[in-house]
């Protein structure tokens, strides 16, 4: 299996049964499991989840399937006690952390603002 160059996952993940929007969200998030949330990360080039990662996922399956809504990140990596710029570090940005969640698309406007929380890919410009 290779690693995918956008930010969409592959359809069918190792054999594990689970629907996938055309962007890459995971339809049902009660089909989500950790096996699941292994694997997606591991198309997004995270080998492994930390403990720091299994609070972050945590986090934002409660939030969202509590309330309904994005948390702020800023508020996720303050109360889980990690540094400001945890889901960069740990998922590679806020929209692969909320992917690994199994959680769904979560609208235009909040898709919106995690994709913008994303790194950019730094270009010869940059330099």
């Amino acid at each position: 299996m290779g690693r995918v160059h956008s930010e969409r996952l592959d359809r069918s993940i190792n054999s594990i049964n689970a629907a996938f929007d055309a962007d890459g969200f995971l339809m049902d998030p009660n089909a989500w499991d950790r096996a699941l949330a292994r694997e997606i990360a591991r198309q997004f080039g995270i080998d492994g989840l930390t403990e720091a990662h299994w609070s972050v996922v945590c986090y934002l399956r409660v939030h969202w399937l509590t309330k309904g809504e994005l948390p702020w990140e800023t508020h996720i990596c303050r109360d889980l006690g990690l540094d400001r710029s945890c889901l960069c570090r740990l998922f590679g940005g806020p929209l692969r952390a909320w992917k690994v969640a199994g959680l769904p698309n979560p609208g235009e406007e909040a898709r919106s603002y995690l994709t913008s929380r994303e790194p950019r890919p730094t270009t010869s410009r940059d330099a």
